[in-house]
């Protein structure tokens, strides 16, 4: 089997690659000339554990191309799927598919023998239909079938995740194609991961609803957490005793400065936006954007209370850029939020990320990006950790109070966002310890 993956952006590339390492040969298609002359190459444009040595490998036997020419691949693929992005529309908070649109119509110029057409990307319901219907006004002739393919990688856990998925749903009503996309999933019926096979608007919204419901629920806990600091109770208590309930679970249940990254925040908005069109509107999604708003700038009143309002001047170390570790990705970052307005009351940021710091500097230029951790807290008012990376989870404390200043208490503001420490053993350490919900 033959296919191609249209766009070779973090979902493409992630899928492209794996399905080579199932034995598939994938051709990533781009239009990107430089980025294609870069994967060629072996330069990875993304941070993704694990992604180099397996775009290596498969290249190097003969199953991984990259390419921009949609000509030298397209006619001889049994599937082609699409993943491109789907920003957030300025303005409304829609989906933009301008780019699946773009793509379609590629397709249909090159396409030879039957084809199944698979959407990857993250669509509103009804874009299949949509795409369907583009293709054959561009290609009459066209002999397709169309599915719904949802990706539901977690970046940094991405090749695990695609490997050993916890489900894959298919969405098509052709037989034909089905059996063709059960034939390129075979390799994970080895270890009976469910296949889900349902129409096209079923899977589409699926992925949504997924999304939708984590982000409902690192937000009830972030709204608990706030909550248990009123009343003088321990969030990770309360997250312990729900997640032992087997209905509820304890995965999305750590409390933080709110979700980021490139999923949650453009999929509530356009199912927000998509339940509005269609007369339906799901409140509690509308409710969960406007609180995650809210949660990130509840941080930034944390930092100026810890610092007893004194920010004008002060200088202030931003440990984690991310939204997450094990990523570069900066989208919608809490960070995004929480330095911009700490600059605005007059504070001067230092930064620190082990991978994300050049593309901080494209969203971010006027802050001083460092090399380390304890050079970034020289001379600094206050350290706040905004993205749990595993170097940051065993600080040497005194080193911290060497090159820290402390405040008029002779205490040093240490504002923990991801609850990486303890209160009590801060405390005793000589810190202004501030943390989420304790």
């Amino acid at each position: 089997m033959r296919i191609t993956v249209v766009g070779a952006g973090y979902v493409g590339l992630v899928s492209g690659t794996c399905f080579s390492e199932f034995g598939t040969h994938v051709t990533c298609l781009d239009t990107d000339e430089k980025k294609v002359e870069n994967l060629k190459a072996g330069r990875i444009p993304i941070f993704e554990p694990g992604l180099d040595r397996l775009v290596t490998r498969n290249m190097s036997a003969g199953r991984l191309e990259f390419t921009t020419d949609p000509a030298a691949c397209i006619p001889d693929s049994d599937v082609v799927f699409i993943a491109v992005g789907t920003p957030e529309r300025r303005g409304d908070g829609a989906a933009n598919l301008d780019y699946v649109f773009g793509a379609a119509k590629t397709i249909a110029q090159h396409l030879s023998g039957f084809t199944v057409i698979v959407n990857k990307s993250t669509v509103p319901v009804g874009t299949g239909a949509t795409v369907a219907g583009l293709i054959r006004d561009s290609n009459p002739d066209a002999d397709f079938a169309i599915a719904s393919n949802p990706e539901f990688l977690r970046e940094g856990a991405a090749i695990e995740d695609f490997m050993r998925p916890n489900r894959v749903v298919i969405g098509c009503d052709s037989d034909r194609a089905i059996e063709i996309l059960k034939a390129l999933y075979r390799p994970l019926y080895l270890i009976e991961t469910p296949i889900l096979v349902t129409n096209v608007p079923t899977a589409e919204l699926t992925k949504y609803a997924a999304n939708a419901f984590l982000a409902t629920k690192i937000t009830f806990i972030n709204q608990i957490a706030n909550m248990c600091e009123a009343v003088g109770a321990d969030v990770h208590g309360v997250a312990k005793g729900m997640g032992l309930d087997k209905r509820i679970g304890n995965l999305f249940l750590h409390p933080g400065p709110g979700y980021g990254g490139s999923c949650f925040p453009k999929d509530t908005q356009a199912l927000s936006r998509t339940a509005r069109d269609c007369g339906e509107p799901i409140t509690i999604v509308e409710q969960v954007i406007e609180a995650n708003r809210r949660q990130k700038e509840r941080m930034v009143r944390k930092v100026v209370k810890a610092m007893s309002g004194e920010v004008n001047g002060r200088i202030i170390t931003v440990l984690g850029l991310t939204f997450k570790p094990n990523t570069d990705d900066m989208r919608d970052s809490p960070a995004l939020t929480i330095i911009p307005a700490l600059m605005e009351m007059g504070a001067r940021i230092r930064a620190f990320d082990p991978e994300g710091m050049e593309e901080a500097r494209k969203k971010m230029p006027d802050i001083s990006y460092m090399d380390d951790v304890y050079p970034a807290c020289e001379n600094a008012n206050a350290v706040v950790i905004l993205t749990e990376w595993n170097q940051f989870r065993n600080l040497n404390l005194d080193r911290l109070k060497q090159v820290m200043r402390a405040r008029g208490d002779g205490r040093y503001v240490f504002c923990d966002f991801r609850n990486i420490y303890e209160p009590g053993p801060m405390q005793q350490a000589g810190f202004h310890y501030v943390s989420v919900g304790r």
